[in-house]
């Protein structure tokens, strides 16, 4: 089995000019410094404008809605984060044995998780990532699983091993009830040892 590729997380339009594609990324910029410094909720679409010095208009024009844009920024992070799983160091990226990739996964994934929580909650997205980022997230771990030499049915699997580490479940346990982030990622990686057999 080859190595995946990097999948859209969006439908794919048109390519963008190379100043719209700038200025996408300095709307970008700014609504992650307004996150960095003031919180999900300081990012409004006034805000952004004000910080990206570009009237709101733009902003509407760009992304639609708040939703939109914190959709986008999302985006922006998620395909960051594949890149990292499809480039990146290892044990996260290429090079590492297929055990401690998917070891790397598990705590890449909740941590970044819990990092863009209210990010994916603000998307608008039912507390969810899109479709294509879990279809990425969810494809590299059945190539893991094969690489390890699973048997059965590995689409099943990988989602088994992929539902602890979305929003509303992470969010209930570390949030809601206060388990503590290693139990969290110690039990993970106990079930991912019983699917492998290790």
């Amino acid at each position: 089995m080859t190595e995946h590729r990097l999948l859209p997380l969006v439908d794919a339009p048109a390519p963008e000019r190379r100043d719209a594609a700038r200025n996408r990324e300095a709307l970008l910029e700014a609504a992650q410094a307004l996150i960095d410094h003031c919180g999900l909720d300081a990012v409004t679409m006034d805000a952004v404008a004000a910080a990206a010095g570009v009237g709101k208009g733009t902003v509407f024009r760009r992304f639609d809605s708040r939703a939109g844009l914190m959709g986008a920024l999302l985006n922006h992070n998620e395909t960051a984060w594949q890149a990292s799983v499809m480039s990146g160091p290892p044990p996260l990226g290429p090079g590492a044995e297929p055990w401690e990739r998917l070891l790397a996964f598990g705590r890449s994934r909740l941590e970044t998780t819990l990092q863009h929580a209210d990010l994916i909650r603000h998307a608008g997205q039912a507390g969810t990532r899109s479709f294509a980022a879990y279809s990425f997230a969810a494809m590299h771990v059945r190539y893991l699983l094969g690489q390890l030499g699973v048997t059965g049915d590995l689409p099943l699997l990988a989602t088994a091993l992929m539902a602890p580490l979305e929003a509303p479940i992470l969010e209930q346990q570390v949030r809601i009830e206060g388990i503590d982030v290693e139990r969290v990622f110690h039990g993970w990686a106990d079930l991912a040892g019983r699917i492998v057999r290790r």
